[in-house]
């Protein structure tokens, strides 16, 4: 499996920037998929999840009402649309896989990570 994470970039606060990530190797549609995000000495922090199927999401609250996780499993893309953005947010995202297929629960078990995008965002 591949993740390829892409979109990151500098924005001034309160702007907003569009990550995706495409996946390669098995069934996208299968599994679900989350973004994290690290910052250079702190943990890493799980930002966003969407089910296989889409219809669930999980939002840190951090992040809750700026940024939208989607998927399109026609192009085996999961994105993260971040809005209202703060300096607060400035970190490497990345992408990863559930490891587990068709899981009906929110406790994710990510098994491949993508090698993640800068995202910077000056006051």
């Amino acid at each position: 499996v591949q993740l390829q994470a892409s979109g990151g970039g500098l924005v001034q606060a309160g702007g907003s920037l569009r990550l995706s990530c495409a996946a390669s190797g098995r069934t996208f549609s299968y599994y679900a998929m989350g973004w994290f995000r690290q910052v250079p000495g702190k943990e890493r922090e799980h930002v966003a999840a969407i089910s296989w199927s889409g219809d669930s999401t999980y939002y840190a609250d951090s992040v809750k009402g700026r940024f939208i996780i989607s998927r399109l499993n026609a192009k085996n893309t999961v994105y993260l649309q971040m809005s209202s953005l703060k300096p607060e947010d400035t970190a490497v995202y990345y992408c990863a896989q559930d490891g587990v297929r068709f899981r009906t629960d929110q406790f994710y078990e990510y098994d491949y990570w993508g090698q993640g995008t800068q995202v910077t965002v000056s006051s």
